[in-house]
């Protein structure tokens, strides 16, 4: 299992480092989960954060399969 990450991994990191598009979106991915991750640590219960994150992204990801 540890093997197939790493080579998902490298494969994202070799499409980032040469796509100027993919860069784009790592570079947009990378500013929205810092924004998740300071809201998260901001919050008063940073359980309920995380879970109200991890449903707003759940929420995003089937709405991109439906359309």
């Amino acid at each position: 299992m540890a093997f197939l990450l790493r080579q998902l991994a490298r494969y994202a990191v070799r499409k980032v480092a040469t796509d100027p598009v993919a860069r784009e979106r790592a570079n947009e991915a990378a500013r929205k989960m810092g924004n998740e991750a300071r809201r998260i640590v901001r919050d008063e219960d940073p359980a309920r954060a995380a879970g109200r994150a991890m449903r707003r992204l759940l929420n995003s990801l089937d709405d991109d399969r439906r359309s």
